[in-house]
């Protein structure tokens, strides 16, 4: 059965997965460079549960990824790309994947080293995350994060501005192109 876009359980988690992630790397970031302890514990009692429901959606979205296409219930590649376009889009979302793996990973790595939760939670004084090894791949793949989330979103806005071929519509967005009149 072909499907002309992803199901209502893929795109909500699409979508909250999208949300949870830019507030990660929003947290992520400014407690990176905050000076105030206190404050640098505040956006960490964020940061934390957010990363944890940020791994479950990811988790979720692999589950229901896997059961679409062995149902064969997932849209077919977009038509009329270019080869390295279409391989470009392919690397970016097993990047994207990846990368929220391997930082929920890094990230509890460094709470478990570093004894960081309790303090974070119960306002102690926070341990200095830079002696922790955890921190140096927890650091560049946020960066990373940022910079395959920029792509992504560049890429759509590609196709819902330039290419027009309904792209967003499939995760939810906007209506598909419509289809000239035959003669």
């Amino acid at each position: 059965m072909m499907v002309s876009a992803y199901s209502r359980p893929a795109r909500w988690l699409h979508w909250s997965a999208a949300l949870a992630v830019l507030a990660l790397l929003g947290t992520g970031f400014a407690a990176a460079n905050a000076a105030d302890p206190a404050g640098k514990a505040a956006l960490l009692r964020l940061h934390l549960p957010l990363g944890l429901l940020a791994l479950g959606l990811t988790l979720a979205r692999l589950v229901v990824w896997r059961r679409e296409a062995r149902a064969g219930r997932r849209p077919a590649a977009v038509a009329g790309l270019p080869s390295w376009q279409a391989g470009a889009a392919k690397a970016v979302h097993a990047l994207l994947l990846a990368l929220s793996l391997g930082m929920a990973g890094s990230g509890m790595a460094l709470m478990a080293l570093s004894g960081a939760a309790p303090a974070i939670f119960a306002g102690r004084l926070l341990p200095d995350f830079q002696d922790f090894a955890p921190r140096i791949p927890h650091g560049i793949g946020g960066r990373l994060l940022a910079l395959l989330v920029v792509l992504h979103v560049a890429a759509a806005l590609h196709h819902a501005l330039i290419r027009r071929d309904g792209t967003l519509a499939r995760m939810g967005l906007g209506r598909p192109p419509q289809k000239e009149a035959t003669r």
